[in-house]
């Protein structure tokens, strides 16, 4: 069985002046896989994001996806590409309706208004927000709050959806709840994603395969089994009780 790779990100590399926050970091994701980008604070993980999705240049390297060369895009061509983040802290119009969030990401991508408006029932239906589409965004609780940024991202219909801690601050029912919906857009919508999480519990439930970074550089990427039991990621990262 052949697979097809989707996005290959190539010595990437990102320097702030003499801080060099990613180095020369290369790693790929398949079709229909769900890759976990996992290290500590300050590894170069948002980072990594932020030059993936058009928000930061890249110092150095090449980005492709499906084969093209996405490198100097903006965020806007790199999104219509398919390739659509969230991002750490929600990102939303807190004054309007989560039905008004969720819309006004469809309005690039789709002309018609009956199809915008099957769009966000469709996406509100997923994301297990259909009973609170009238509700003021803002004034929900954070695991919901969670749950419309994703489905902001979700509402484009992406090839590859980039999610960047989108678990924090989720209580053990919601987490389980959210690895379910994941693995629904992978399953059904034939997304791949691309998740940067500190929950190690669930990047190793949900993951095909995760890339350690250390220190902005590339520490190693395998299955959550080789991951938990590869050394030198013991060593920095997981520690030795895991």
């Amino acid at each position: 069985m052949t697979t097809e790779t989707i996005l290959k990100v190539d010595r990437l590399s990102r320097r702030f002046g003499g801080l060099t926050a990613v180095s020369e970091l290369s790693f790929d994701v398949q079709a229909g896989e769900i890759v976990g980008l996992i290290g500590p604070n300050g590894a170069g993980k948002s980072t990594t994001f932020n030059c993936v999705s058009g928000f930061y240049p890249l110092s150095d390297g090449r980005v492709t996806f499906f084969g093209e060369d996405i490198s100097k895009m903006t965020t806007a061509q790199v999104c219509h590409k398919g390739l659509v983040r969230t991002f750490q802290h929600d990102s939303l119009l807190s004054d309007m309706t989560v039905y008004d969030n969720i819309l006004i990401a469809t309005f690039s991508m789709i002309r018609s208004k009956s199809e915008r408006e099957r769009r966000v029932h469709e996406t509100a239906a997923i994301l297990n927000l259909s009973d609170h589409l009238q509700e003021i965004a803002g004034n929900l609780p954070h695991g919901l709050q969670r749950m419309v940024s994703i489905a902001i991202a979700f509402a484009t219909r992406p090839k590859l959806l980039c999610l960047d801690e989108p678990l924090t601050g989720l209580n053990q029912t919601e987490v389980g709840g959210a690895l379910t919906i994941f693995r629904q857009i992978r399953d059904e919508f034939k997304i791949s994603i691309l998740l940067v999480e500190h929950n190690m519990k669930a990047v190793m439930e949900i993951c095909d395969r995760i890339v350690v970074l250390d220190h902005g550089v590339f520490l190693a990427m395998g299955t959550p089994n080789e991951i938990k039991t590869n050394p030198a990621v013991i060593a920095a990262y997981l520690g030795k009780r895991a």
